[in-house]
This record gives C-alpha cells, structure tokens and sequence, in this order.
C-alpha cells in the first residue's frame, strides 16, 4: 500500500489545497505503480500546531500572512 505522510504546519493549508495534495499524490504513485494503487493508496496531512516545529535551533510559529484563508 502505497502512503505519504505530509507534515504542514497548522493553517497553513485550505481544505481544497489539502484535497489537492491528496490527489496530486494519488495521481503520482498510480503513475509509478499502475492503477491497482489507487484503491489502496493513503495520504495522510497531518496539521502541526505552532510552536510545535523549528529549525536550526529556533521555534516556529507561522505568522498570520501566511495562514490559509479558507
């Protein structure tokens, strides 16, 4: 079974974006592993609260520009 986890910090997204990773990822693995993977197939978004990520040692926390606007 072919899975993707994307990990995407919170609100960052829109639903429809979401919807669109999801089939755009689907759409690669069916194109490297034919048709039978579709069905099986798992995507999983997983939205990561602010403060609960960081890079070279500094806490992130996604400034309210960049927040999806749903």
């Amino acid at each position: 079974m072919p899975f993707a986890n994307i990990k995407v910090p919170q609100a960052a997204l829109t639903k429809a974006q979401k919807e669109e990773i999801v089939h755009r990822i689907t759409a690669m693995f069916v194109d490297y592993f034919s048709e039978v993977a579709r069905p099986h197939t798992m995507v999983l978004i997983e939205e990561v609260p602010d403060g609960g990520y960081g890079r070279a040692d500094e806490v992130l926390v996604m400034p309210q520009q960049y927040r999806a606007k749903e």
